[in-house]
């Protein structure tokens, strides 16, 4: 069975940092492009930040840009999202996502969920002072 399983998320106050990890499981991460993903209540789902398979290219949403840093470790089977200076707009449940077949990570930023091909359950960001 494929799985993600996301993990970091938590409180932390406004400037904060944390570090969010994607670990997969029933299949490796050598061939998945992964993204980032976020949702906060009554807002849509944005993709936050996206990593190709090698890690070469990446992409950032605007309201990130600067702040968070995705990274990959394909031999731990498990992707990363540094997350500083953070503010409570960040506030927000975060996925993590993987699929074969996208080819670029600004295409797998703007894919809707519903054509990826894993997903996980979501960690918990909590902004707040």
């Amino acid at each position: 069975q494929l799985q993600l399983v996301e993990s970091g998320g938590g409180l932390v106050h406004p400037g904060g940092s944390l570090r969010l990890s994607c670990a997969a499981s029933g299949f490796t991460l050598d061939y998945y492009i992964i993204g980032w993903f976020r949702q906060a209540p009554g807002k849509e789902r944005e993709g936050v930040s996206c990593i190709s398979t090698s890690g070469v290219d990446t992409n950032y949403a605007d309201s990130v840009w600067g702040r968070f840093t995705i990274s990959r470790d394909n031999a731990r089977n498990t992707v990363y999202l540094q997350m500083n200076s953070l503010k409570p707009d960040d506030t927000a449940v975060y996925y993590c996502a993987a699929d074969s077949g996208i080819t670029t990570a600004q295409a797998m930023c703007n894919t809707p969920r519903e054509f990826l091909e894993v997903w996980g359950q979501g960690t918990l960001v909590t902004v707040s002072s």
